[in-house]
């Protein structure tokens, strides 16, 4: 994808007001166009481990499938601080058992979290063809739908300080990859995923507050090296099982603070 044609589709797509916000319209196209560059390429990989995930689902293999399910889902929460521009298709790929009030059971429960249910609480790969061919068709669906979306900056300026919210709220309880125990990935990938957005806009935000800038470095670094504790040589990361407890709770800190952080730079940058 093309800055120049990215940038021009985002400059005329910005709101009139724009024009009275600290930060002019034109300082924005350039971060945001190269988010969307970001999230295709992450979405590009998506859909290529997804479809290698699947394979190996559909061919019986429990192992392989197991093995490629934490680092294919990273790519998709990698980009999950934009998930409520794709609403449905996040429900649809990345919905959690709480969800829905017939469970595992429910038709409507799909994606990975439900294959997820049946390679590690159920140890099988049967009668999921369905379920994988599904969740080929939702990626392949995001990828297309992404390349024609524009992205509101202050949807994607608010988008990271909401998911980081949820990573304290909800997330380091363990619940959210409650069968497989690989939430440090998903961790790591929505931390990746709200500091490229904090990197892109980081000639903005210096200019509005440069000690600002400088505690929300801080906080990413201190969540980076804890994370960092449980790295395996092969580049992905132990269970979560095995997370201690005062390092969970070291993690909450630090995300609630960047969280709080981060939810006042759309203000700082006029995106209000």
């Amino acid at each position: 994808m093309k800055k120049s044609s990215i940038a021009l589709s985002l400059l005329m797509s910005l709101s009139p007001l724009a024009a009275f916000a600290a930060t002019a319209p034109l300082d924005l196209v350039g971060p945001v166009s190269d988010y969307k560059i970001y999230v295709t390429e992450e979405i590009g990989e998506l859909v290529i481990q997804t479809q290698a995930f699947t394979n190996a689902i559909n061919k019986g293999d429990l192992a392989t499938a197991k093995k490629l399910y934490a680092p294919t889902r990273v790519h998709y929460e990698s980009i999950e601080p934009i998930a409520e521009l794709f609403s449905d298709l996040d429900a649809s790929i990345d919905s959690r058992v709480d969800d829905h009030e017939k469970g595992v059971t429910a038709e409507d429960f799909t994606g990975f979290h439900r294959i997820e249910y049946a390679l590690f609480s159920q140890n099988s790969t049967k009668g999921l063809e369905a379920l994988t061919a599904k969740l080929n068709a939702d990626v392949n669906d995001l990828k297309t739908r992404v390349d024609g979306l524009t992205f509101p900056p202050e949807k994607v300026v608010g988008g990271a300080a909401a998911l980081l919210e949820e990573v304290a709220a909800t997330k380091i309880s363990g619940e959210e990859d409650r069968y497989s125990h690989t939430d440090l990935y998903d961790f790591q990938g929505n931390i990746d995923g709200a500091k490229k957005i904090v990197d892109l806009f980081r000639g903005q935000i210096e200019q509005q507050d440069k000690a600002f800038l400088a505690k929300v470095d801080k906080n990413f670094a201190s969540v980076d090296k804890i994370l960092a504790k449980y790295k395996t040589p092969d580049g992905g990361f132990e269970t979560y099982d095995k997370v201690k407890d005062n390092d969970r709770k070291a993690l909450v800190g630090p995300v609630n603070t960047l969280a709080e952080d981060l939810s006042t730079l759309r203000g700082k940058l006029g995106l209000n």
